[in-house]
C-alpha cells in the first residue's frame, strides 16, 4: 500500500501542514523529514492536496498499463463516473474515441458496477434486517474501518465497489480481457493491487490526461444523453442514496463525506447510539467529485456537482446482476503497530516539552496534533518531534536570547523606527544610570543617548561599528555599534564602556608627556653645565697659555 503514495524527500520543508490536515495522523516526522506509515495510511490524499512543496507524489501506473495494450489482449478501460466533472463538456463518447487511439479496446463506465452495487444494497436491507449498514465504495472508508474502528466492521457492508464489480462484470463478458481503471482516487490503486484478478491497473485522471497530451489526443467536446445512466450520481455526496429504492421503512438513510464526519459517526456507533440506519460514507469532502487527484482539486465543488447531475439519467443501466456470492467481499482488520505509552511516559515527555502544568497545554494545534497529549503520545511512537511544537520553541528561543542579552557585559539598547526605546538590558541601566528599565521605556532615545548616530543609521541604512564616543552626561567612554534590524523596523545600539582603558590611555599619556618634559628639563641643564664646563675650560687654557707664554720669555731673557 505505501507504494502507492510517496515523498519527495529534498521538498519536505518542516512545515507540518500535511500532519495538521491528516485525518489519522499516519505522517512521521524525522530529521525534519515527512514520512508516510504505511499501516496506518488511509490513502485520502489529503497530504497530497495540501502540501505547499509538492513533496508527495503519486506512484505512476502508465508503463504499466502500455505494457497491457502491447500484451495483445482486450484492454478496457473502466472510466470513474467522476469523469464528466473533471472533462468538462466531454461525454463518454468522446473519451471512448481518444481512449482507443491510445490502443484501448473499449471503455466503459464504472457506474454500470455501482448499478450493481446498489442493487446489493437493497437487498441486503430488505433481506437481511442488518442494523447498521455502512457502503463500502470508498476504499480510504474501508481502510479506516478495518485499521481504526474494527469493532465496527460488522457493519461494514460486505460488498465488492462498484471498479471491482464492474471489472468483474468486464472479464465475465470479453474473453481475455484486461481491466483498467480511471478515476480521481489514490485509494484505488490500492484496492486494484488487492483485487488482481479483477482490476489489472488503475489510472489518475492527472496521468490519462497526461498520456492523451503526449500522444497529441484531443478531447470532443460532445455529450449524448441517456436515461439508463441513475448511477452516474455515484461521486456525489448523496449520490448513492439517489440511486436506491430507500424503500425500507425501518431504516434511515444518510450520507457523510469528509473523514472527520465519518470518524465521528463511527464513534457514535461505538457508543451504541446509533441504529436501524444505512450510512453512505465518503473519505473526500463532496464524495468522488472532491477527490484528491481530481485535477481542478475541489475548487469547484458546486460545478462539479452540477456536471454530474446533467449528466446522469433517471434509470438504471440495463445491467444483469451477478449472483451475491459474487459481489460478496469480506473485510478483515488490519493490525497497526502502536504502543500506547502509559501516563507516567505522557507526563515525562509533556515535562520535556515545557508543559508542567495543564495551563501549559495551550492545544494550540501548530505542531498539527489537536492536544499536546496527543502530540506526546505521537512523540513517545517515534512518530513526531518536541521540536515540532512551535510554543515550546519560540519560548526556548525568547528565554535563551534573554539570557544573552541579560548578562552580556555590554549595554544593549533597542529602538523602534521612530526612535522610540523598545529594550534595555542590565549592563545598560547601570551605564546610563537608569534605575527601572520602566523608567525610559515608550519614550524617545534622546532622553537617554544623542539621537544623531540613529538618525543617520535610519536615514542610510547602514551600521556604524566600533566608533569611540564620550557620553559627556555619564562621564562615560564607549565604543558604540549601531545597527539596522528587522528589516530597518528596529535599530541596535551595543555599547562596550572602555571608560577605564581610556583613563589608563590618558594617564600613561600624561606620564609620557611628564617623562619627555623631565628628560628635556634634564637635557637642558647638562648641556648648560656642559657649556658652562667648556666656557670655563675656555677661560683656565687662555689663562695658562698667557702664563706659559710669559715663562717661555722669562727663561728666553735669561
Amino acid at each position: 500500500m505505501g507504494s502507492c503514495l510517496r515523498l519527495k524527500k529534498s521538498n519536505c520543508k518542516n512545515c507540518y501542514k500535511c500532519i495538521r490536515h491528516c485525518p489519522v495522523k499516519s505522517i512521521r516526522f524525522s530529521a525534519g523529514q515527512a514520512h508516510i506509515i504505511d499501516d496506518e495510511c488511509i490513502l485520502c490524499g489529503t497530504c497530497f492536496v495540501v502540501c505547499p512543496q509538492d513533496a508527495k507524489e503519486i506512484v505512476n501506473d502508465t508503463e504499466k498499463v502500455r505494457v497491457l495494450l502491447g500484451s495483445g489482449d482486450p484492454v478496457v478501460m473502466s472510466l470513474a463516473p467522476s469523469f464528466i466533472a473533471n472533462y468538462e463538456g466531454i461525454g463518454i463518447e468522446a473519451m471512448r474515441e481518444a481512449a482507443c487511439k491510445l490502443g484501448f479496446h473499449d471503455v466503459e463506465e464504472t457506474a454500470i458496477g455501482a448499478t450493481m452495487v446498489k442493487r446489493e444494497y437493497d437487498r441486503m436491507l430488505k433481506e437481511e434486517h442488518r442494523d447498521i449498514v455502512i457502503s463500502s465504495c470508498c476504499h480510504s472508508i474501508n481502510l479506516l474501518i478495518r485499521k481504526y474502528f474494527p469493532e465496527q466492521l460488522p457493519y461494514l457492508a460486505d460488498v465488492v465497489s462498484p471498479m471491482v464489480a464492474h471489472c468483474m462484470d468486464i472479464k465475465r463478458r470479453i474473453p481475455n480481457a484486461k481491466t483498467v481503471f480511471v478515476g480521481p482516487c489514490v485509494a484505488k490503486k490500492d484496492e486494484a493491487g488487492l483485487y488482481g484478478d479483477a482490476v489489472d491497473a488503475a489510472l489518475t485522471f492527472e496521468e490519462l490526461t497526461a498520456w492523451f497530451e503526449e500522444e497529441g489526443i484531443e478531447l470532443k467536446h460532445e455529450v449524448v444523453a441517456c436515461e439508463q445512466s441513475l448511477a452516474r450520481f455515484f461521486p456525489t455526496t448523496g449520490g448513492i442514496l439517489k440511486t436506491m429504492a430507500q424503500d425500507s421503512p425501518d431504516y434511515t438513510y444518510m450520507a457523510l463525506d469528509g473523514v472527520e464526519n465519518c470518524i465521528a459517526a463511527l464513534e457514535d456507533i461505538a457508543r451504541g447510539k446509533l441504529h436501524k440506519c444505512f450510512i453512505e460514507m465518503s473519505a473526500c469532502a463532496g464524495s468522488c467529485v472532491g477527490g484528491p487527484v481530481m485535477e481542478k482539486y475541489h475548487r469547484s465543488p458546486v460545478r462539479d456537482y452540477m456536471a454530474v447531475a446533467k449528466f446522469a439519467g433517471s434509470e438504471d443501466f440495463a445491467v444483469a446482476q451477478p449472483d451475491v456470492a459474487e459481489m460478496k467481499q469480506d473485510f478483515s482488520p488490519l493490525e497497526r503497530a502502536t504502543r500506547t505509552p502509559s501516563e507516567y511516559e505522557v507526563m515525562q515527555i509533556l515535562r520535556e516539552m515545557g508543559k508542567y502544568k495543564p495551563s501549559d497545554e495551550l492545544n494550540c494545534g501548530s505542531c498539527g496534533y489537536d492536544t499536546c497529549r496527543e502530540k506526546a503520545v505521537a512523540i513517545y511512537q517515534g512518530k513526531a518531534e518536541i521540536s515540532m511544537c512551535l510554543p515550546f520553541l519560540k519560548e526556548k528561543a525568547e528565554s535563551f536570547s534573554d539570557a544573552i542579552v541579560k548578562n552580556s557585559p555590554n549595554a544593549l539598547i533597542v529602538v523602534n523606527d521612530t526612535f522610540e526605546v523598545q529594550q534595555l538590558n542590565e549592563a545598560a541601566l547601570r551605564l546610563l544610570n537608569v534605575r527601572f528599565a520602566s523608567d525610559v521605556l515608550g519614550d524617545q532615545v534622546v532622553r537617554i543617548l544623542d539621537p544623531r548616530v540613529f538618525m543617520d543609521v535610519k536615514r542610510s541604512g547602514r551600521g556604524v561599528y566600533n566608533k569611540r564616543v564620550y557620553l559627556a552626561e555619564y562621564q562615560r567612554y564607549v565604543e558604540q555599534t549601531v545597527v539596522p534590524a528587522e528589516g530597518g523596523r528596529m535599530i541596535l545600539c551595543i555599547m562596550h564602556d572602555v571608560t577605564s582603558e581610556e583613563e589608563q590611555r590618558q594617564r600613561k599619556e600624561e606620564i609620557t608627556r611628564e617623562t619627555v618634559e623631565v628628560a628635556d628639563k634634564v637635557v637642558d641643564k647638562q648641556m648648560r653645565i656642559v657649556q658652562e664646563i667648556a666656557s670655563l675650560l675656555g677661560e683656565t687654557a687662555a689663562e695658562t697659555k698667557i702664563a706659559l707664554s710669559k715663562l717661555k720669555e722669562s727663561i728666553s731673557d735669561e
